[in-house]
């Protein structure tokens, strides 16, 4: 097997007293679709926010392999230049600019990009040639993700005026089109119905397919989970209690205790708790 794409050791962020993670470690593949999920307050968050640089780690080793680059470790990088390396997000919470339309929105994505190239507004004032190609570039790769997710009616659109599961779309096109390494997605199926949330599912098992990048996500919806993971994180309290492939994750028991709990007996026969167990692969958990 080759090296992970991304390969997380000890990771731990701490908030005064708080221990938010604990030692946790993963890793994520290229060409793969890798799951980080829990109950509610397990941590997920806070660590993509380490893993993307909206947190600094108190401490482990975050170690990105850039196929260019080399390794590189995302913990000794400004925030802001994670992005840059590779390691591209969206939110739980949509963070659109909603007076901007979609093709805007896409564009304004591409400024890291763009600004040098534009010797930081200068060649754009004058409209030299080098800056006018770097723009059409920007331009038709923004077009291209447009199309590839079904956009095209509404580029012109005010993102802030489309529906909830277009601006989800959106915000998947916004971050391809910088060209990721790696796609975290920070439970892409909130406010999504089932027919979105199907439609979801085959849209990143064919961004996975035809791009070969690697897609971390964040989700609590486990019937997407279990269809299009090739492997799944579970941290509960800050820390992994389980990793392994759907099938290995449905039947785990520690995985089901943290999701049901541990009730006695005479409260919930061995029977009901296994029927439960069922809603890992079946239903959104709140």
């Amino acid at each position: 097997m080759t090296a992970p794409l991304l390969e997380v050791s000890g990771l731990t962020m701490r908030f005064g007293g708080l221990v938010a993670v604990d030692g946790v470690g993963l890793t994520a593949q290229t060409g793969a679709i890798t799951a980080l999920i829990g109950p509610n307050g397990a941590g997920k968050t806070t660590i993509f926010n380490c893993l993307t640089g909206f947190y600094r780690p108190t401490a482990g080793r975050l170690l990105l392999r850039h196929p260019d680059q080399g390794e590189i470790e995302l913990q000794r990088l400004p925030g802001y230049q994670v992005a840059r390396h590779g390691v591209v997000r969206t939110f739980q919470n949509i963070r659109l600019f909603p007076r901007m339309t979609v093709l805007e929105n896409l564009m304004v994505a591409q400024h890291v990009e763009l600004m040098p190239k534009s010797g930081f507004s200068v060649a754009g004032l004058l409209g030299l040639a080098g800056w006018r190609a770097a723009e059409n570039a920007a331009i038709d790769r923004a077009r291209f993700w447009i199309e590839r997710l079904d956009l095209t009616a509404v580029a012109d659109e005010e993102a802030g005026n489309l529906s909830y599961g277009m601006q989800r779309r959106v915000e998947i096109a916004r971050a391809m089109s910088t060209r990721p390494l790696l796609l975290c997605l920070d439970e892409p199926a909130a406010g999504l119905n089932p027919r979105e949330t199907a439609a979801l599912g085959q849209l990143l098992l064919g961004i996975r397919q035809e791009f070969g990048i690697g897609i971390l996500l964040i989700e609590h919806d486990m019937s997407l989970i279990m269809g299009i993971s090739d492997r799944i994180h579970v941290v509960e309290y800050g820390r992994k209690i389980a990793e392994g492939t759907p099938a290995e994750i449905r039947s785990d028991e520690r995985v089901i205790k943290a999701y049901l709990g541990e009730p006695e007996e005479e409260e919930m026969p061995a029977e009901v708790a296994q029927d439960l167990a069922q809603d890992l692969s079946q239903e959104t958990r709140p």
